[in-house]
């Protein structure tokens, strides 16, 4: 990375999310992080207006894409990864949740050498919105969990902020369609042996009524998805 200027691709999924989404693409093209910066937009088949709102995006640092069905988040990520361009990715929601201002010190230790991922922990002390105690209950079961199939010891598996360097997701072929692309990519990196960092954030969390879609479904549905990365994959 020392040779050329280090480029930084943010990987959006976007989905359904036409009231938050016109800010989030402000704040994340107006951090200052010292590299250059591309935005990976991923449609995931909205249907409330935000592909539209999308479609009229005119910045050059902005690259979109749309699928052509609902597939998941899974699905939207693993359409950003292949079309990133960037030495280092970043996961970022299209919602509000999470702050791109603290992009600085999500990089950090991959510009330092001491890191291959940096995951983005809403457990260490940062400041959050508080909301509900059963979520925060699930998280953490199914984070241990994935710990004790990974052998790490994280305390956010979950966060959106995971960041990657480029030749770590080249190591690695996603499959998960939807919510289970959290595990899969936790374990699978895991497998790698790559060196794993976690950094306090902050986190602005919503309810259902301000347009939180993830379920206990999708705490079922990770469960599976981690026992089967781990064990017959």
């Amino acid at each position: 990375m020392k040779d050329r200027p280090v480029k930084l691709s943010v990987v959006m999924p976007v989905y359904n999310e036409k009231d938050t989404l016109r800010e989030i693409v402000d704040r994340v093209l107006r951090v200052d992080t010292g590299l250059e910066c591309e935005l990976v937009a991923v449609d995931d088949f909205s249907t409330d207006g935000t592909r539209d709102i999308l479609k009229g995006l005119n910045d050059p640092r902005i690259r979109v894409f749309f699928h052509e069905k609902n597939r998941g988040k899974g699905a939207a990520l693993r359409t950003g990864f292949a079309q990133a361009a960037g030495d280092i990715v970043l996961v970022q929601d299209a919602d509000l949740e999470y702050d791109p201002r603290e992009y600085p010190q999500l990089l950090e230790p991959i510009l330092d050498g001491r890191a291959d991922v940096v995951y983005g922990s809403r457990f260490l002390s940062g400041p959050h919105r508080v909301l509900f105690f059963w979520h925060y209950v699930a998280n953490r079961l199914l984070t241990t969990m994935c710990n004790v199939l990974s052998n790490l010891n994280l305390t956010d598996m979950e966060t959106c902020y995971k960041v990657f360097k480029r030749d770590i997701l080249a190591g690695i072929t996603l499959e998960s369609e939807r919510f289970g692309i959290e595990p899969e990519l936790t374990i699978k990196v895991a497998r790698l042996r790559a060196r794993i960092y976690e950094v306090p954030i902050s986190y602005s969390g919503r309810d259902y009524t301000e347009g939180k879609k993830i379920g206990w479904k999708d705490g079922v549905s990770a469960v599976w998805h981690m026992l089967k990365f781990a064990l017959f994959k």
